[in-house]
C-alpha cells in the first residue's frame, strides 16, 4: 500500500463515515460512474459547495475500486452490492487517490507543494512495480506510462479530490497556477493509462483551462447538470429517513423536522430537487441542538470577502435577500474563478459557487437560517454597506421599543429607514413594507422565530415573532398596511384571530407562556408619513 497507490486512506475513512448513525448511503453513484471506465467519457469533475459530500464520495469511489485490499464487506449491504456491476467490479483496479489539500510540512511555494506530490506518486510506482524499469529523474506521467507499456493489462483510476485546493493558496502565482494546469492535463490527458478520472471541487474547471489542457472532463455543477444530483447533499426523503433514526436515539429530542428544513434546507438541484446541507444536517441531530454549523477554512468561507471591492454593486440586492426576497440574476459559474470580483454578477457567481447563496428560477437567495445568520452578522458589522448597517444597528433598539409598547421610538426609526433614501422604499405595495420591516428588525432573529405569512387562525398574518430563546417571552403578531391605519392592521389580527396560532393544539399545555402583542404598522402613501400602534392581546 503506497501513499497515493492503492492508499487505505481512503477505505479506513469511509469505514468511519458508513459506521455513523446518521450514515446515507450514496454508493449507487458507482452505477453511474462504472460504465464509463476506459470510454470517451471517463474524465469525470464534480463541483460542489464546501460540505457537500465530495470528499466522502471520492474515499467511497476508491475504496470500491482498489485492488491494494478487500473492501467487500464494507460493501456487501450497501445498495452498490445490488447491481449487476458488483462482483466484476469490486477491487479490480490499482486506483491512485491523492487529496490534493493536503501540505508539506513547511510550504512557503508552489514547487514544495507540487514537489511533493510527485516525489511520493513515484515512490508508490517504484515499489509497486520494481521490474517496469522506472527512471527515477523521469516525469510522473512517463513512470506511469513506462509502467503500462512493461503491464498492458495495467490500467489505473484516478481520484482527484479538491482539484481546486491550491488556488486558494496566498503563495500561488498566476503563473504558477498555469503549471499546476499543465501537470494535471500531462498527467491525465490522452494518456493510455487512465481507465477513470473521477475528480472533485468547488470551482469550475472550464474557465481555468485558457485552451484544451483540460477539455477532456466533463463537468456536473448542482446548477447546470441533473447528473449526480441527488448524490451530494441530502434530499427531502433522506432527511426524513435521518430524523427517524434521530427520534429513535434520542430520549429527550429537541429538534423538530420542521426546524431541519428551516436551518438546513434551501439548496435546489438542477432537477429541482431540494437540496439540505448534509454537515450540518449531521451536527444537528448528533448534538440535538439547532445551530449554525459553518465552519470557516479562511476568506473564502467570510462573506464579506467577496463584496468588499465593490459593495454599492450589490448593497441594495443583500438588502432584498436578507428581507426574504429573492433577487434576479444572471450566474455564471465560472466568474467564480475571478479574484476581483468587480462586478456583480462575478461576485454572485462566487456567492452561488461557494454556496453562501442558493440559485433557482433565475433567482438568487439566501438558502437557510443557518447562512442568513451569517448575513445578519455582516450587516450588523460593515459601515461600509451604508444605509443597510445603519438600520440593522437599530434593530435592537426597535426590537426594545416594541416589547416596551414605545411607539414614538418605533415612528423615529421607521421615519430614519425613510429619510435615508433607501431604493427599497417605494412603497408600491406590502413587498416594499415588508423588506424594510425585515430590516429593522434583524436582532429580533437572535431570539426569535419570525415567520412571514404564517398560517393562524382564519387568516394569514404578515409576520408572527415566536420567542425561541425563552418560552416566557412575549411573542409579537405584526401586520402592515398601506393606506389604511395601524389600528385597521392590529382590528385584523384580533377579527381574524390570529392570536390561536401561540395557544397549541386544544388541551395541550401552550408552547409559550409571556404575552402575546399585537403590533400593526401601516404608510400612507400621501402624505409618506408612518403610523404604528402595538396592543397587548394577551397578558
Amino acid at each position: 500500500m503506497g501513499n497515493y497507490l492503492n492508499s487505505t486512506e481512503p477505505l479506513f475513512t469511509y469505514t468511519k463515515v458508513s459506521n455513523s448513525p446518521y450514515f446515507i448511503d450514496k454508493s449507487e453513484i458507482l452505477n453511474q460512474i462504472i460504465p464509463r471506465i476506459g470510454t470517451t467519457e471517463n474524465y469525470i469533475c464534480v463541483t460542489r459547495p464546501r460540505r457537500f459530500g465530495k470528499s466522502i464520495m471520492a474515499n467511497m469511489i476508491s475504496a470500491f475500486f482498489s485492488k491494494g485490499y478487500d473492501s467487500k464487506e464494507l460493501f456487501k449491504n450497501l445498495k452498490i452490492a445490488e447491481s449487476s456491476f458488483y462482483e466484476e467490479q469490486i477491487n479490480r483496479y490499482p486506483v491512485i487517490f491523492i487529496s490534493l489539500n493536503r501540505l508539506p510540512r513547511r510550504c512557503d511555494n508552489y514547487e514544495q507543494y507540487i514537489s511533493r506530490i510527485e516525489q511520493k506518486l513515484m515512490r508508490d510506482l517504484a515499489q509497486a512495480y520494481p521490474h517496469a524499469g522506472i527512471d527515477p529523474e523521469d516525469a510522473v506521467w512517463d513512470a506511469l506510462k513506462t509502467v503500462y507499456l512493461a503491464e498492458p493489462d495495467t490500467r489505473f483510476i484516478f481520484v482527484l479530490d479538491e482539484w481546486d485546493f491550491i488556488f486558494h493558496r496566498d503563495f500561488v502565482r498566476e503563473k504558477e497556477k498555469k503549471e499546476y494546469i499543465d501537470f494535471l492535463s500531462n498527467l491525465l490527458k490522452d494518456q493510455p493509462y487512465v481507465d477513470l478520472a473521477y475528480m472533485t471541487g468547488i470551482l469550475p474547471i472550464a474557465k481555468y483551462s485558457s485552451g484544451s489542457e483540460l477539455n477532456m472532463f466533463l463537468e456536473y455543477t448542482m446548477a447546470s447538470e441533473e447528473m449526480f444530483s441527488d448524490v451530494f447533499g441530502f434530499t427531502e426523503a433522506e432527511v426524513d429517513l435521518l430524523f427517524g433514526r434521530f427520534l429513535t436515539n434520542q430520549e429527550n429530542p429537541k429538534i423538530t423536522r420542521e426546524d431541519l428544513k428551516i436551518w438546513y434546507d434551501g439548496y435546489s438541484s438542477k432537477a429541482g430537487n431540494r437540496i439540505y446541507n448534509p454537515r450540518s444536517v449531521v451536527a444537528a441531530l448528533t448534538n440535538n441542538n439547532l445551530g449554525n454549523y459553518w465552519t470557516s477554512s479562511g476568506p473564502y468561507d467570510e462573506i464579506f470577502y467577496y463584496i468588499r471591492h465593490n459593495t454599492d454593486a450589490v448593497r441594495d440586492d443583500l438588502a432584498r435577500m436578507v428581507s426574504g426576497i429573492p433577487v434576479h440574476a444572471r450566474i455564471r459559474e465560472y466568474a467564480a474563478t475571478s479574484m476581483k470580483l468587480s462586478c456583480k454578477d462575478e461576485i454572485f457567481s462566487a456567492m452561488t459557487v461557494y454556496g453562501f447563496l442558493s440559485f433557482e428560477n433565475g433567482c438568487i437567495r439566501i438558502p437557510n437560517r443557518e447562512l442568513m445568520e451569517r448575513f445578519d452578522d455582516m450587516l450588523r458589522k460593515e459601515p461600509s454597506l451604508g444605509y443597510v448597517h445603519q438600520l440593522a444597528q437599530k434593530s435592537e433598539k426597535m426590537l426594545r421599543a416594541t416589547l416596551d409598547g414605545d411607539t414614538e421610538t418605533m415612528l423615529q426609526i421607521l421615519e430614519f429607514a425613510h429619510n435615508t433614501e433607501v431604493p427599497l422604499l417605494n412603497y408600491n405595495s406590502e413587498t416594499d413594507l415588508t423588506a424594510v420591516v425585515n430590516l429593522v428588525y434583524l436582532a429580533a432573529r437572535d431570539s426569535y422565530r419570525i415567520e412571514r405569512e404564517d398560517k393562524a387562525g382564519v387568516g394569514y398574518a404578515d409576520f408572527i415573532f415566536y420567542p425561541e430563546t425563552d418560552k416566557k417571552a412575549d411573542g409579537i403578531i405584526l401586520e402592515l398596511k398601506i393606506d389604511h391605519t395601524a389600528e385597521e392592521a392590529v382590528q385584523q389580527i384580533k377579527s381574524k384571530k390570529y392570536a390561536l396560532k401561540f395557544e397549541g393544539k386544544l388541551g395541550a399545555t401552550p408552547k409559550y407562556t409571556g404575552r402575546i402583542l399585537g403590533v400593526g404598522i401601516a404608510y400612507n402613501k400621501k402624505t409618506k408619513e408612518h403610523t404604528c400602534i402595538v396592543e397587548i392581546l394577551r397578558s
